[in-house]
């Protein structure tokens, strides 16, 4: 993905955490990290209440000492409002699934593992879930193996679950009410019909869905200079391709 769309994305992120006081974001995450930087950021030079970072891998942006067990007591005391999610499927539901493609136990393609996604799935209320790469492979009709569950049925306590999806071709919106998705915005250079192919689930859509916008200048010279110089700390590597590829596309 090009650099000028990754800084949609970025900047997507940032808008999706407005107004959160405490944002988490587990390893190997380095866009949701950017998009987390840029609400603190943003947040600070408007005056408006600060905004906690919890980024697990980092030396600067983590009060945690303990790791997952300080991140995972924080969720169930409710002082985590934000985090996000992936996996290796995604399906239509908003289960995910982190453990691996095939008939389980005997998958064909063994993933990660689901840690603690279901636990923090349940108690954080807004669950971002993040894919970049946008296929069939991972926007399934039905996930093989549920790491999580993007519902609950009636009577289950569960004050969290998913808030949005966000991928490298669109925006949607999840409606628990309706185990559904909504696409809410096509970022530039994808289409409906594009999406539509790539996704596996049947979601719902405006006949003529809006286009992600572009950040503005304000944005992009805070996201190209204070949040790359934060992210170099955590992700030195991605943060230097991506301010190769910004200063590419800005040419």
């Amino acid at each position: 993905m090009s650099g000028g769309n990754r800084e949609i994305l970025i900047a997507t992120i940032a808008e999706l955490l407005d107004g959160v006081r405490h944002v988490a974001v587990g390893a190997s995450s380095p866009i949701p990290a950017a998009g987390a930087m840029l609400r603190r950021a943003l947040n600070e030079a408007a005056g408006r209440p600060p905004v906690r970072l919890s980024i697990l891998g980092s030396v600067r942006h983590n009060f945690f000492t303990n790791g997952g067990v300080e991140l995972f007591d924080c969720a169930g005391q409710g002082r985590i409002d934000a985090f996000f999610l992936g996996g290796g499927q995604i399906d239509g539901e908003a289960n995910i699934n982190l453990v691996g493609a095939g008939t389980y136990p005997e998958v064909d393609v063994r993933w990660p593992g689901s840690f603690g996604s279901a636990y923090l799935y349940y108690v954080v209320p807004r669950v971002i879930l993040f894919r970049e790469e946008h296929s069939p492979r991972v926007f399934v009709p039905k996930v093989d193996f549920v790491s999580a569950p993007g519902v609950s049925d009636p009577g289950v306590y569960r004050p969290g679950g998913p808030h949005a999806l966000l991928t490298g071709k669109g925006l949607f919106d999840f409606d628990k009410g309706r185990r559904r998705f909504s696409l809410r915005s096509v970022h530039p250079g994808s289409d409906l019909a594009d999406i539509t192919a790539a996704t596996g689930f049947a979601f719902d859509h405006a006949a003529e869905p809006a286009v992600t916008p572009r950040p503005p200048r304000p944005i992009l010279d805070l996201l190209r200079t204070r949040v790359l110089d934060e992210l170099s700390e955590t992700y030195p590597d991605f943060a230097a391709s991506l301010r190769s590829d910004m200063e590419a596309a800005a040419a």
